[in-house]
This record gives C-alpha cells, sequence and structure tokens, in this order.
C-alpha cells in the first residue's frame, strides 16, 4: 500500500514499524457541535483502519480531545456553565454523532486533563535540555534554539522564519507576549490567569498549551515514533510542526512519524468550513435527511488529501448510491455467497493507491447496477461485502 506522507511531499510504500499499527489522530475541541468538516477527518482514518484490518493488520487508534483551551473557556463563560461541564456535553455529542455515521470509536480517547503529570515531565526534560525556558510562570519552546524547527512547515512552502511567522500572526496562533524571547516560541505551560482553571507544576498553577498534550499522549500511547499521525490540513503549522520539535527533542528518535496524512478541508459557500466562521453543515441535521451510508458516501466520494465544496447534489447522488447497495442487499439476502476476483482485485489496487476511495466508491456503484440488472447473486455479494470494508452497512 503506497501513502502520501505530508513531510516528504511523496507517495510511500506503507511498513509498519512492528506488529501493530500505530495510529493517532488529533481530535477535537469540544465547545460545539459536529460538522461536515469534522466527519470528513474521522471517517477518513475510520476507513483506512477498517481496510488495514481487512488486509489482516492488527490496529492501535488513539485520538485525543482537547478539554481544557481558550475556546472551550470563552465559550463556557458565554454560556454560564462551567468549562468542564461543557466539555462533558461535547464530548458525547460529538461521539453520538460520529457513532451514528457508523464509526468505531478510537482504542483510546484520550482527554488532555488527564495528561497533566506527563505534559509536565516532558516540558522538564526539554528546558534540562535548553529547548524551552520559563519565563513569569510560563515555559515556553524556544524555536531558535532548534537548528531543525520548521521541518513541516517547510515540506508545506513555509520555507524560512519570516514566513512561519507571517502564517501563525495571520491565524493568531501566536498572539504577542512579553515573556516571550521570540515571537515564534510557542507555549508548552500557560500560567493560570484569573477565573481560569489550572494545575500545580514547578512553575506556578497553570494549564497545557496546546502542541504538547498531542506529543504526551501519542508517546505514551503508542510509543516514542509511530507509524501513522494524521488530523486536518491546517493543522500541519503550527500544530504539526510543534509537535515534531517537541517528541523528537524528547525521545531522541527521528522520524518521531513514519507517514503524515493530512486530510483537505471542507468548504460551505467558498469558504473553509469552521466553527468560528459559522458556515456549517451539521452532522445532526444531514442524519435528519440522509442515512449514515450517504453520508459515509458523500466524504468517501472525495478523496481525502484534496479540499472540496459541499453541494446538495452530492448528497443526493450519494443516497442514490446508498439505494443501489440496499437493493443489492435485498436481492442477496443476508448470507454473502460466491466472490468476484476482478472486482475485487480492482477494488484493492484503488484502496492500495492511497486510500484512493473515489474510485473504489464508484467499481462498488457501478457493480451494484451490473449486478442488480443482472441479478447476478455472486457479485452482488462481492460489492456487498466490499461496502462493509468501508464501514457502509446496506
Amino acid at each position: 500500500m503506497k501513502l502520501f506522507n505530508t513531510l516528504t511531499q511523496s507517495l510511500q510504500e506503507f511498513k509498519p514499524i512492528g506488529d501493530t499499527v500505530t495510529i493517532y489522530v488529533c481530535g477535537v475541541t469540544p465547545y460545539d457541535t459536529t460538522h461536515l468538516g469534522h466527519a470528513f477527518t474521522y471517517i477518513t482514518f475510520d476507513t483506512l483502519i477498517r481496510y488495514l484490518e481487512y488486509k489482516g493488520h492488527t490496529v492501535k487508534y488513539v485520538q485525543n480531545v482537547t478539554d481544557v483551551d481558550d475556546d472551550v473557556i470563552r465559550k463556557a463563560g458565554e454560556l454560564g456553565i462551567a468549562w468542564d461541564e461543557l466539555g462533558n456535553r461535547e464530548i458525547e455529542r460529538f461521539l453520538g454523532e460520529m457513532d451514528s455515521l457508523n464509526w468505531r470509536r478510537p482504542d483510546v480517547y484520550a482527554r488532555a486533563t488527564d495528561e497533566i503529570e506527563r505534559i509536565i515531565k516532558l516540558t522538564q526534560a526539554l528546558i534540562e535540555r535548553g529547548l524551552a525556558y520559563e519565563s513569569e510562570g510560563c515555559v515556553f519552546y524556544s524555536v531558535r534554539e532548534d537548528k531543525d524547527f520548521g521541518k513541516m512547515a517547510q515540506a508545506v512552502g513555509l520555507n524560512d522564519y519570516q514566513s512561519m511567522l507571517a502564517i501563525a500572526n495571520e491565524r493568531g496562533n501566536f498572539p504577542d507576549d512579553k515573556r516571550k524571547r521570540d515571537p515564534l516560541d510557542f507555549v508548552l505551560w500557560q500560567a493560570k490567569a484569573p477565573g481560569e482553571p489550572s494545575w500545580e507544576s514547578p512553575w506556578g498553577p497553570g494549564r497545557p498549551g496546546w502542541h504538547i498534550e498531542c506529543s504526551s499522549m501519542s508517546m505514551h500511547y503508542l510509543g516514542e515514533q509511530i507509524d501513522i499521525h494524521g488530523g486536518g490540513a491546517d493543522l500541519t503549522f503550527p500544530h504539526h510542526t510543534c509537535e515534531i520539535a517537541q517528541s523528537e527533542h524528547y525521545s531522541g528518535k527521528a522520524p518521531f512519524v513514519n507517514t503524515w496524512m493530512h486530510v483537505g478541508m471542507v468548504y460551505q459557500d467558498g469558504e473553509k468550513m469552521s466553527k468560528s466562521l459559522g458556515n456549517l453543515t451539521l452532522v445532526r441535521n444531514l442524519l435528519k435527511e440522509y442515512s449514515a451510508d450517504a453520508i459515509r458516501i458523500v466524504l468517501q466520494s472525495h478523496h481525502y488529501r484534496y479540499p472540496w465544496e459541499c453541494f446538495p447534489q452530492d448528497l443526493k447522488i450519494a443516497a442514490e448510491t446508498a439505494y443501489f447497495f440496499t437493493q443489492v442487499r435485498e436481492m442477496v439476502g443476508q448470507r454473502l455467497e460466491g466472490e468476484d476476483n476482478m472486482l475485487h482485485n480492482r477494488f484493492i489496487a484503488a484502496m492500495e493507491n492511497d486510500l484512493n476511495t473515489p474510485e473504489a466508491i464508484l467499481l462498488l456503484r457501478h457493480a451494484a447496477q451490473d449486478a442488480l440488472q443482472g441479478r447476478d447473486r455472486q457479485l452482488g455479494s462481492e460489492v456487498l461485502r466490499l461496502a462493509g470494508v468501508l464501514g457502509l452497512t446496506a
């Protein structure tokens, strides 16, 4: 199987490090509801895991949830509820809505607030190695002390300090802070502000920075080097750039990740779908009109690496494809008999080519139509068997 590695900008043969394929995917910040962009990312990795298991691999999958964060604290204040009450509510909503899409939950669904002790240990180690410093109760990673900083940023076209700083400022990821030595330094431990939750640390009360939690979780649950790390394409910089720096300098092992997979953004009305803009297609609203299979099919009909615009017509076509599969199920019944090697081999070829689910879906749609027209139970059985690999339930 070949997968596109964002860090090397090339298709590479996938070779697991050990007997178990280790996968870590960056999760949500639970302050609002689940939209189609979230679903695109997590259904992509759900599909990858199902396919790897179909090939005979054992997979361990970890996903985090950033349950303490500026956005969570802000939104909780607006609603007049406790930050952890908001987080717990939105975590359960997210999990329930993803469950409705026949998504299999990660083996470990890790919360940032459960990582405090390990995050402190990691941060202390980076200070001792001269890569981080304490300033007025905060701890910052010093990018000037890391000659290798920015490997992921460079892979996606941010080739120097000034280009990284410009994007950081544009996105608001690295706010001006007089406590920092360099504008691009990023926070590992954030000093307590009035009214915010906090935990004790060697530098005083505070809470973790955003980037450090994923380094801590991935290394704790999966090891210091992992097979696949993924998330949305918007995480390449700064999040994954910072993760690589922290993790490799803590463990002394490189590469931290063998294959970096990034999922393209979903657009609505010409702009990236996001909570901040409010241009959202919500999963819970789609489920009122479309089946889980139809929603999965519309997601899988777009290649995971590329951005796409959500149009109503796409959902109608996906619903039609799901209906074909349902008709095949009715024709075949519950017991799948016989195989179709030609369809199977073409499906495998598509999936082996960087998880080409659009081609796989199109193959199955055409095969379903052929099976229905010819009343071909053997072909129909193969369609359903392979649709199951994609997590479809018809």
